[in-house]
């Protein structure tokens, strides 16, 4: 077990940050989600020891995360959202001292920065001040300098922060690389859902400081809600209006194809029953698969239309609200 929290709290003076947070999360990369003041920072500071809960304890990789925050630290690497590099550095001076600062012998630091650097694409512009970087290279040499030592867990929040469509695919792709090839566990902070689904198996959404849930994203997608698109012969007004009897919603698409979302408990034989009710035809019958937006806004009890967490575009990237 790589993160183990068992009923934790964090408090802020009179405000709770996080709530009797009980958590366990294994090997591999699992994205972590929820609107602003979820609790996701609080998380992250906690398990590095800069927070001290108030009650509860934590584990990261069997270490106590407040007996030992140091030996935490050790094996975390972290990618901060915000900006951290030393004005007047070029990239691999930069991501040396980093390394030096994780313990690391001055000559060992150096070479490894090279190889880190040309890990994450920068190779050539590695005696380049950071200064005359890019947004995207300076998300690139924060993930370097959060690989320099070698460590055996990665926070990374909002690694695509800021990159175009190509840029973002590439890290994301690092990002894949280190959980299922170098074999480091990740914890993946982001607000584009897409980001997680695609570099994650495993999710854990917060909301108000404590999970509301987590698990598989891909079974998560399957066992949320029972969706199904019917298409058939005969009434279909009628049919609808059986189903939405039986406590199901219902909603007609322009090629008259039904979206029959199922009552709580029920499978499929309850639209078969609907149909023999009424005489209907069931001539083709697919269920839809959720997406992990719809998980993240039914878990947080969120409406789509009011959402305020931002979803991106698979294909091109661009933000929507």
């Amino acid at each position: 077990m790589i993160l183990e929290l068992d009923d934790l709290t964090v408090t802020y003076g009179r405000k709770m940050a996080l709530r009797n947070l009980t958590l366990k999360l294994g090997e591999g990369a699992v994205g972590l989600l929820g609107p602003n003041g979820a609790g996701k920072s609080t998380l992250l500071k906690t398990v590095l020891g800069f927070l001290t809960p108030a009650s509860g304890r934590g584990r990261l990789l069997g270490m106590d995360i407040c007996e030992d925050p140091l030996a935490v630290r050790r094996q975390v690497g972290y990618m901060p959202e915000s900006e951290g590099h030393i004005p007047g550095m070029n990239a691999v001076a930069f991501v040396a001292f980093t390394g030096e600062l994780s313990g690391m012998g001055r000559t060992d630091a150096m070479a490894r920065a090279h190889e880190v650097l040309s890990y994450v694409g920068l190779g050539e512009a590695r005696y380049r001040s950071v200064d005359t970087y890019s947004t995207g290279m300076k998300q690139r040499i924060k993930l370097a300098q959060a690989l320099i030592h070698d460590p055996k867990v990665l926070f990374l929040d909002e690694p695509t922060n800021g990159m175009d469509p190509r840029g973002r695919r590439e890290m994301l792709d690092l990002i894949r690389d280190i959980s299922q090839r170098k074999k480091i566990s990740i914890l993946l902070c982001s607000h584009l859902l897409p980001d997680v689904e695609y570099a994650c198996s495993e999710v854990v959404v917060l909301n108000k400081g404590t999970v509301v849930t987590s698990g598989n994203i891909e079974k998560l997608k399957a066992q949320r809600r029972r969706v199904y698109l019917v298409r058939g012969k005969g009434n279909q007004a009628a049919f609808g209006q059986v189903l939405e009897a039986m406590g199901c919603r219902v909603q007609e698409d322009r090629d008259r194809i039904l979206r029959v979302e199922l009552s709580d408990g029920e499978d499929a034989r309850q639209i078969f029953a609907a149909a023999d009710q009424n005489g209907f035809q069931v001539r083709h019958l697919t269920r839809m698969r959720m997406s992990l937006e719809e998980v993240f806004l039914s878990a947080i009890g969120a409406p789509e239309t009011n959402a305020s967490y931002q979803v991106a575009d698979a294909k091109n990237g661009n933000l929507v609200n």
